[in-house]
């Protein structure tokens, strides 16, 4: 990936500091100015996550027909993920930072939430995260990951490169929803791109690339900023229909202010859901609750940290444990805080896309999204169209791993593939690395090469099988 270079020299700005000493500033070749803009770079493009998570959450009842409040998730989702973000950069030393999953959301609030109530909900949330740090201390999580061959490794961050451009390209109103009887997707709406947003999305992208090929310190971060401005000012002189902003419309905020909640707080109950929903089903969502969690983190842990340039000549992360443990500890604290478990977020990428190279990044993110529990007003200035450009941007540096695979081997071409074009398409990192080690074993096993079959591997796609049809396997079961 292009570096960008900070004008600063590292070894006049942090050589033999304990900050530097403490997070291997000089070792990793950057700087304090360069972490502080990755940091906010990463914040910005995540801030989204406040408010839609919360939207997400709050639009569903429970067992018993119970709303969440939707002030009070605001501040669960800010405060557990600068908890956990600032606990991975201090642990993990890495430029890692977490939120409430999009992938563990959905499963919270459609498939939990409709069979028991929300601290119930909660505790299966808890335990996932328990089991996750139980698989990352005994050392499980790591065997897995490094069981995984290289070349898939490098599928996974390509995947995840197109992943998040899609989520770019779609949230931004470049991509859209085909109608019925004709393409699935299409561009714009009806072949067509339409309305001032999209305009705010194409001068920030086009603005972003022309300044980032220059290597302009904080290209990205400015681009975003100028992006906002430039929609606020639209927002406020043209007739626009809020909801074509989607779930932020850029206005200036009433107040700067806001009073957090915290009546979510330790809003838990571990065992209920499996009395409530009947063991069969709370165990069911729990399992698609800890495969999500574990993969979802794993394939963006490599993929972000591979762009970084942190893995090691072995092809894995130095220090994954402490990282996976991290993630884990997340996940419980987004259960006892009374949202949906954190974990690492591709939009990661973003600031690693500034230079972020070390967990000071992590540092700032985490503290920008506790200070974002007091300011959430402000949260709601930054509209989708201002940071999409840097999904798009950093998804398209991180194709350039595609390189490493040997796309002549078919063996190792078409598990890549599969991995690569489902994550974008099913819009899950879960389900990508899992076709993708389902087709590796398949074909290895074609070959009559079961031997070079990593046992755990094999496993882990026999688990995969089951996560696939986990709908077949609940009805017969069940039945």
């Amino acid at each position: 990936m292009t570096q960008i270079q900070d004008p600063t020299p590292t070894t006049t700005l942090a050589g033999g500091s304990a900050l530097d000493r403490f997070f291997k500033l000089s070792e990793r070749r950057t700087t304090i100015s360069r972490e502080i803009r990755g940091g906010i770079t990463t914040f910005v493009a995540m801030a989204y996550v406040i408010l839609l998570v919360p939207l997400i959450l709050g639009g569903v009842t429970d067992i018993d027909g119970n709303h969440l409040s939707i002030a009070q998730l605001t501040t669960a989702t800010a405060f557990s993920a600068g908890l956990s973000t600032v606990l991975m950069g201090l642990v993990g030393n890495v430029p890692l930072a977490l939120a409430a999953g999009l992938g563990v959301v959905p499963v919270v609030a459609f498939q939990a939430a409709p069979h028991m109530t929300w601290p119930q909900t909660m505790g299966l949330v808890v335990l996932m995260g328990v089991i996750i740090v139980i698989m990352a201390a005994t050392g499980l999580r790591t065997m897995i990951i490094n069981a995984i061959p290289v070349a898939l490794k490098n599928a996974i961050g390509v995947g995840i490169g197109m992943f998040i451009a899609m989520i770019g390209l779609v949230s931004s109103g470049v991509v859209g929803h085909g109608s019925a009887g004709g393409p699935p997707v299409t561009l714009g709406v009806d072949g067509h791109l339409q309305g001032w947003p999209v305009v705010v999305f194409a001068f920030g992208l086009l603005l972003m690339l022309a300044l980032y090929i220059r290597k302009v310190p904080g290209a990205i971060l400015i681009s975003i900023a100028l992006s906002t401005l430039l929609a606020i000012v639209i927002n406020a002189i043209a007739d626009i229909d809020p909801k074509a902003w989607g779930t932020v419309v850029p206005q200036r905020p009433d107040s700067l202010f806001a009073t957090p909640d915290f009546g979510l707080m330790f809003n838990i109950d571990l065992v209920g859901g499996f009395a409530r929903a009947g063991g069969l089903v709370a165990s069911v969502v729990l399992f698609t609750l800890v495969l999500t969690g574990f993969f979802d983190a794993m394939g963006t842990v490599f993929g972000v940290c591979d762009e970084a340039e942190l893995l090691d000549e072995k092809g894995t992360v130095p220090g994954i444990g402490k990282i996976l443990t991290v993630d884990g500890v997340a996940q419980i604290i987004g259960g006892v805080s009374g949202g949906a478990g954190s974990t690492v977020y591709v939009e990661s990428a973003t600031g690693v896309g500034e230079g972020a190279r070390t967990g000071l990044t992590s540092v700032v993110t985490g503290g920008l999204f506790c200070a974002a529990v007091f300011f959430t007003p402000l949260a709601a200035v930054v509209p989708i169209q201002a940071a999409a450009p840097a999904l798009v941007l950093v998804g398209a540096l991180m194709m350039t791993q595609a390189r490493k695979i040997d796309w002549n081997d078919l063996e190792i071409a078409v598990p890549a593939f599969v991995t690569i074009a489902l994550m974008p398409f099913t819009y899950s990192i879960t389900n990508g690395v899992g076709a993708g080690l389902i087709c590796y074993a398949v074909i290895k096993l074609a070959r009559g090469k079961f031997r070079e079959i990593h046992w755990l591997v094999g496993v882990v796609s026999v688990v995969f099988a089951a996560y696939f049809g986990i709908n077949a396997l609940e009805s017969v079961l069940g039945g």
